[in-house]
């Protein structure tokens, strides 16, 4: 079979990469393709193929921000009920870690990481003077012991890391939610951030989402925008945003606590995170997704008919081969970040699909 990309000149592909950056830099992503879910559907213990129980105390002694919970990988903390996930604050003593503590909950960290998409949570918070239920993201590389993540990628400490905090809610505040990001140029009492009040935030369920484009970061409750970050200088300061992050899901305790708590839940019906299929894999005519495209730090590959491990090679415009990989599940994660700006193809020996164009930013 004749390559496709025999015909194509060099001043071709310099002219098409240059229009492609300059189309994608600007357009706004539409984030239309699920890409990972926890419908947190049945009853008992929590997915544990999709939820890492982060119990570690990070300095030994407790967590940060003063908080006074241990974190535990027990059911009381964290359990299904009837199509619901309950993250479950109690005041008990408990001891772990050499330490004693006067109140546990749970800490969750998603094992699915990634760079730009959509996260909706359907959620009921808890309620209490003391209670800090947080939904929120991580970038994968911190270096925090104890996190899922720290053994593989670990090597950037907290904010440069960079921190998305979807929701969170004190209780000594009922129903006022807020968003915020933190990065090295503003962290802890960080300016960036937005919030709005939600009267039945504690009685019903709503939807806390953030939008994750290159250009900006969008929170909205059920629909309605109420912060928005898109700082007009994007560097290593402002913007750690362009590498993939994880999800977290807690109820933390703070000095607040009144002594007549008992026990409270955030109740979460779904996690959900999407990210674009519309882009330049659209035009190849295979059945293999590939998104987010275009990218800068990485790429998922979803192959529909996956039986067992296939050969990935990239090749740039020229047709030269500068990546080989094998794709070892369905879903598999392809690391872009070393390679430069430009436009590639992802070739699939052995199987009749044509190449699927991939834009690196």
């Amino acid at each position: 079979m004749l390559d496709e990309m025999r015909f194509i000149t060099r001043e071709m592909v310099l002219a098409c990469t240059l229009l492609l950056h300059s189309v994608f830099s600007i357009a706004q992503p539409v984030f239309d393709q699920l890409v990972w879910a926890d419908e947190c559907e049945g009853s008992g213990t929590i997915d544990t193929t999709k939820w890492f129980h982060q119990t570690l105390l990070p300095n030994g002694a407790g967590w940060f921000n003063g908080e006074l919970q241990h974190y535990t990988d027990r059911i009381e903390n964290a359990h299904l009920d009837s199509g619901y996930m309950h993250i479950t604050a109690r005041q008990e003593a408990f001891t772990d870690q050499g330490v004693a503590k006067n109140h546990t909950s749970a800490r969750l960290n998603s094992k699915f990481a990634f760079t730009y998409g959509k996260v909706e949570v359907r959620a009921k918070l808890p309620s209490g003077p003391g209670t800090w239920p947080a939904i929120w993201m991580l970038g994968r590389n911190i270096d925090e012991p104890g996190a899922y993540w720290q053994n593989t990628y670990g090597n950037t400490p907290w904010p440069a890391c960079g921190e998305l905090d979807i929701m969170e809610h004190w209780g000594i505040n009922p129903n006022y939610v807020s968003s915020a990001i933190h990065t090295p140029s503003s962290f802890g009492g960080t300016v960036n951030v937005g919030g709005t009040v939600i009267p039945t935030a504690l009685s019903d369920f709503h939807v806390y989402t953030m939008e994750w484009a290159p250009s900006s970061i969008v929170f909205k409750i059920d629909g309605q925008t109420h912060y928005t970050y898109a700082p007009s200088v994007q560097n290593a300061q402002t913007w750690p945003f362009n590498a993939p992050q994880y999800l977290l899901l807690n109820v933390a305790i703070t000095p607040d606590i009144q002594s007549s708590f008992s026990q409270s839940s955030m109740i979460i019906d779904y996690v959900r995170v999407y990210q674009s299929s519309v882009g330049l894999g659209d035009a190849s005519g295979s059945n293999i997704k590939l998104f987010p495209n275009p990218t800068q730090f990485g790429a998922t590959v979803v192959i529909p008919d996956f039986t067992e491990a296939i050969s990935c090679e990239i090749k740039d415009a020229t047709g030269k081969l500068v990546q080989s990989i094998m794709l070892a599940e369905s879903s598999s994660s392809i690391e872009t970040s070393s390679l430069a700006s430009g436009l590639y193809f992802l070739h699939f020996p052995g199987r009749a699909e044509r190449a699927i164009p991939l834009m690196v930013m």
